[in-house]
This record gives C-alpha cells, sequence and structure tokens, in this order.
C-alpha cells in the first residue's frame, strides 16, 4: 500500500475539521461530537486494529505518519489514543466503545483525559477500559486530566511513544510558523530572520524538530509492545527536543507568540504538555541509565549499537 494515499486524505480530515477556531472551541468547554463523529466515520480510528479484527492492520510505523498529523494541528481529541486502544482491546478481544479513550499510565495528567468518554489502563496484553471518572487539573483550556485510582504503568512505554509521535508533528509545525514570521518580521530595515543571532536559533530549532522526528521514528519501530529502549530514547529525545522548540519559538516570536488569539500557542502548549506526559525526559534518562546498568559488564558502544 503506499501510505500516501492514506496520508493525504487523513490530512484533508483534519484541517476541515480541526481548524484553529474548532480547537479553541474544544479547549473552551464546546460540544466535540462533530469533529469526534468525523474521525469515526472516517474509518482511520481503525487503522492499528488487525485485518482478521476488522481494522487496516497498520504497524505503528506505517502510522507513526498519521498520528504526526494530530501533533501538527493540534487535534484536542484522543485520537492517538483511541487508535492504539482500540488496537490493544481488539488484539485482546474486547469490543471497543464508539466514544474516544484516553490511556492513563499514572505519570502525572492523562493527555486528553477531559474529552474522553472512556480511559484505557491495565497492560498491552490485558488492557483495562473504564468509564472517564476525571479530575480536572486547574490549567486553563486544559483538555487533559487526572484518572485516579487506575493502574497502567505498563502501559508507559507505548504511550510514551504516541506522545513522541505528536511531540514530532507539533514541532514540524512550530518551526515552519517560526521560520516564516521571522522571514516577515522586519526590524531596522530588514527581517528578522536576517539577523545572524536569530538565524543561530533558527537553526538549533530546525535541528531539534529534526531530532525530535528521528526520536519518534525510533519507539514507532517497536509497535505496539515496544522494547522498554526503545520508549525510553523516542520519550526522553522527543521531550528534550519539544522544550528547546517552543522556548526559541516564543523567543523569535516576542509576546505575540503567547497571545491567546496567534495560534502558537495552541502547539507549544502541547509541547509541554506531552512533554512531560507518560514519564519526562528525565524520568526516561532515568529508565535507559537502569537499562544500561543492567548490563554493566557490557561495553557502552556494545549497548548502544544493541539498543
Amino acid at each position: 500500500m503506499d501510505m500516501q494515499e492514506l496520508i493525504d486524505p487523513f490530512a484533508r480530515l483534519i484541517e476541515d475539521l480541526c481548524t484553529p477556531a474548532a480547537v479553541r472551541a474544544v479547549e473552551a468547554g464546546g460540544d466535540s461530537s462533530a469533529m469526534w463523529n468525523g474521525f469515526v466515520e472516517s474509518g482511520f480510528l481503525d487503522a492499528l486494529v488487525a485485518e482478521e479484527a476488522g481494522g487496516a492492520g497498520l504497524s505503528l510505523a506505517d502510522a507513526a505518519p498519521l498520528i504526526a498529523l494530530l501533533g501538527r494541528h493540534a487535534v484536542p481529541l484522543p485520537v492517538g489514543d483511541t487508535m492504539i486502544a482500540r488496537a490493544l482491546l481488539a488484539a485482546a478481544g474486547v469490543e471497543a466503545p464508539a466514544g474516544p479513550i484516553a490511556i492513563a499510565t499514572g505519570a502525572g495528567p492523562a493527555p486528553f483525559a477531559a474529552v474522553a468518554s472512556h480511559i484505557l489502563s491495565g497492560s498491552p496484553e490485558v488492557p483495562v477500559l473504564s468509564e472517564a471518572r476525571v479530575e480536572a487539573t486547574g490549567v486553563h483550556h486544559d483538555v487533559d486530566g487526572y484518572a485516579p485510582g487506575l493502574d497502567g504503568k505498563a502501559l508507559r512505554a507505548v504511550a510514551a511513544m504516541l506522545r513522541a509521535i505528536l511531540i514530532s508533528g507539533a514541532a514540524e509545525r512550530v518551526m515552519e510558523m517560526t521560520v516564516a514570521y521571522a522571514n516577515e518580521r522586519s526590524q531596522f530595515g530588514k527581517p528578522i530572520g536576517k539577523q545572524q543571532a536569530v538565524q543561530q536559533q533558527l537553526s538549533v530549532l530546525a535541528e531539534q524538530a529534526v531530532a525530535a522526528r528521528i526520536a519518534a521514528a525510533i519507539g514507532a519501530r517497536s509497535g505496539l509492545t515496544p522494547r522498554l529502549a526503545d520508549a525510553a530514547i523516542a520519550k526522553h529525545g522527543a521531550s528534550l527536543a519539544a522544550a528547546q522548540i517552543a522556548a526559541i519559538a516564543h523567543a523569535v516570536h516576542g509576546a505575540i507568540g503567547i497571545s491567546e488569539e496567534y495560534d502558537l500557542q495552541l502547539l507549544t502548549r502541547r509541547l509541554h504538555g506531552w512533554r512531560l506526559a507518560d514519564g519526562s525526559e528525565g524520568y526516561w534518562a532515568g529508565v535507559l541509565g537502569g537499562l544500561r546498568m543492567d548490563e554493566a559488564g557490557k561495553p557502552t558502544a556494545d549497548f548502544l549499537r544493541a539498543a
């Protein structure tokens, strides 16, 4: 299958359903049913479900460009979470609900839990589905929420890979917006993008956007039952990049970047949220360190090549 035949219609679907105005409306507590029904009717929610269970049978690596598009457009619903949840539920012989499913791993607020109808916990092999009973984070216009009492630590690796892919999509869009702004905004008679200091920052931003994409690809190669090392590399790298990308984008944009009516903050707020979700870069650095120490007798070069 030519993946572009799936990517292009999915991109058009998101562009139609998830305009910045529609994203803001959902964040403000508006009705998200029309947006969600658009994804349900598209059939993309079953992209990761095995063909024998009625899905498209895509691997996570194949579906990664689709998930990255969700990050690129700051989609305010758990579409990626639901793709993964439906695949895990189908593999376990459990019928998935029609509504949005968030994944809760016990590491801080669960992304999109406040706009989900169900929460997935448990493990990849034994997924547990619960009705969403969520505590608000208290953050203005936040679609995340706390899901207390659920044990989803065993899902942390696959959820971390999902966040890494979402970060990579948002990072690319933030980079594009920042470069365009730097080339359009003039100061002292020339675009600020012509100033050497700004050019240097833009180069770092581009470098980090590529780093996030590579990290996400490393994670996605393991599929829905990931190697712990792959998940750790993916989330550690993407989370590190997310912090730098958001900081540089806001530095270049200045005060306009944090204004509610400007679209940049829709993406950078997601970058910071996904950076911390399902384990921050510090958490996953500790996991990587633990894996390394488990093989203390092996040379570091061999450990890296194996990872």
